[in-house]
């Protein structure tokens, strides 16, 4: 089940919502476009790019219709894989991006931590749930100690993911996605 929790800027928790149709509400109040798609297609853990991108290509002819995109890349991680603390510790670093950051969950889940003002509003995303965070919007993503995601990632710049590092501390006062999930 997604998440959305609310916290203010010293790391305390204002409230928690768990109704979908009311955490999409409270997004779209910030920019933020947060949707449920179908999931239909069960892939193996070990899912290559090519795999999900062939799986999904009618969502993602979609999205690229709409956006028209430049390049996407399929991310999936899971408690094996060889550089998952070397990730984790990158995404963790709050951060935001010239380009708008789109991202389609088709298995397992990873948290969203966004920074907007003087709250931060922190997104557990699960299997089927599309999340899009504006551009120039503080940000990190936890993907867990033992991750396990695989997300469509949609990109309008050639160059794919880039981050601009705030060098903020702010990530450490709020939970981690091991501790949102428990919520």
């Amino acid at each position: 089940m997604s998440i959305l929790a609310l916290f203010d800027n010293k790391g305390k928790l204002e409230y928690v919502v768990r109704n979908y149709d009311d955490i999409t509400k409270s997004l779209k109040t910030l920019g933020v476009r947060f949707e449920r798609w179908e999931t239909p297609y069960i892939l193996s853990d070990d899912a290559n790019q090519e795999e999900v991108i062939e799986a999904y290509k009618d969502y993602i002819d979609k999205i690229n219709k709409e956006f028209n995109f430049k390049s996407l890349d399929v991310v999936s991680i899971t408690k094996h894989h060889l550089k998952k603390e070397e990730l984790r510790t990158l995404f963790i670093k709050e951060h935001t991006h010239s380009d708008f950051e789109v991202r389609f969950f088709v298995d397992g889940s990873g948290t969203f931590c966004l920074h907007i003002d003087d709250k931060i509003y922190v997104v557990l995303c699960e299997k089927g749930d599309f999340i899009s965070v504006p551009a120039n919007t503080k940000h990190w993503y936890d993907m867990g100690s033992q991750p396990f995601f695989k997300a469509i990632r949609f990109f309008s710049i050639e160059d794919g993911w880039v981050a601009n590092f705030t060098e903020d501390n702010i990530p450490n006062l709020v939970p981690d996605h091991d501790r949102i999930t428990s919520l």
